[in-house]
């Protein structure tokens, strides 16, 4: 799911990205090879800034970050992941690795025009869609169902009352 959900993404070297639900830290490790590749000049490096809501889970994810090496290119958040982070916005890439029951409105204004979102959209119980949606440069939304997939419930403001 990690490298389908990266393909999707398009990610290129410099982007600025957002991760909702750090989880192990594993993911945003992947993408940060993609996106600030230590082969290029720091000034080229994008970023990762990745967001759990539980903050075991988000200290598990930054140790990891930080034993592997990545400590410079990924940001690890403890906060409530479906607001997104608003502090470093706008952002490139964001994706979303927990299934939220619709897409949470401050994650579409965090992203920036002609980016690119992968959020799962369904309910708790595992029926749900890879959707990825597209902010065209006017501003519109498009969106394109990716297929089906088995996440986690997002929680916090915008995700499932669990």
């Amino acid at each position: 799911m990690v490298a389908i959900m990266n393909e999707a993404l398009q990610l290129e070297a410099g982007h600025k990205v957002l991760e909702v639900g750090a989880g192990s830290g594993w993911h945003a490790a992947t993408i940060a090879e993609i996106v600030a590749p230590s082969s290029a000049p720091r000034s080229e490096w994008g970023h990762v800034y990745t967001v759990e809501i539980i903050e075991g889970l988000a200290d598990f994810a930054r140790r990891n970050i930080m034993r592997a090496g990545y400590g410079d290119r990924v940001t690890i958040i403890c906060a409530d992941g479906s607001l997104g982070y608003s502090e470093k916005a706008p952002y490139d890439r964001i994706l979303v690795t927990a299934a939220a029951p619709d897409i949470p409105i401050p994650l579409i204004e965090q992203l920036k025009h002609s980016g690119i979102m992968l959020i799962p959209i369904g309910n708790i119980h595992f029926f749900q869609s890879l959707i990825k949606v597209t902010k065209e440069v006017d501003g519109k939304i498009r969106q394109e169902n990716l297929g089906g997939v088995a996440f986690v419930p997002l929680t916090g403001c915008y995700g499932h009352k669990v």
